[in-house]
């Protein structure tokens, strides 16, 4: 009797040690993936005041525009949490696409060597920022499956373990675009 309540008491400990160690394993995966996004977010923020300074000088009648990038770039920099942080970075992002959406209307812009080679960097830092977004937000899954699927549900409320959250999209960005298949057809 004494020795199948010893051999109990050792699966017990073998499950919340094996449980325990893969909270920490997630967690510090989904630190990590956070750590990837915010490097290229810092390569982003270093990238945005050298096309805003190209650009400044053709967009004479885009200020606006301009200055809404500047402040949504000191906004995600200055961010004092990382749920601020990722709105902040979402209104960033918005802000770029808007720019360069307003860009595409100065063919002097198309043509300066300097605003082309800052814009490819810019677009591929954004595609970085993507990919690390989706492996954050994989593991963020992951970490919060875990966490909420038994048994390592009760090792993580006794351990203090929360789950995480997920980098989502900015609002304006998850409306479906409206394509009109009309234009240029013939109208009967």
């Amino acid at each position: 009797m004494g020795l199948i309540i010893i051999a109990i008491l050792a699966v017990l400990v073998v499950v919340v040690v094996a449980g325990y160690n893969s909270l920490v394993s997630l967690r510090n995966q989904v630190q990590n993936g956070w750590n990837q996004i915010d490097v290229q977010l810092k390569r982003r923020h270093d990238l945005i005041p050298n096309l805003v300074e190209a650009v400044k000088g053709y967009m004479q009648f885009e200020r606006d525009t301009l200055t809404q990038v500047v402040e949504a770039r000191a906004h995600a920099v200055g961010a004092p949490d990382q749920a601020a942080r990722m709105q902040a970075e979402n209104q960033l992002t918005a802000g770029l696409g808007r720019l360069l959406a307003v860009m595409e209307n100065y063919p002097q812009l198309k043509s300066d060597q300097s605003v082309l080679r800052l814009q490819e960097e810019l677009t591929t830092t954004e595609n970085q920022i993507s990919f690390a977004r989706q492996a954050y937000n994989d593991l963020v899954m992951r970490l919060n499956t875990r966490i909420e699927t038994f048994p390592t549900s009760m090792i993580a409320t006794q351990f203090g373990f929360h789950e995480a959250e997920f980098f989502k999209i900015a609002p304006e960005d998850q409306a479906v675009p409206k394509v009109d298949l009309s234009l240029g057809a013939p109208h009967a």
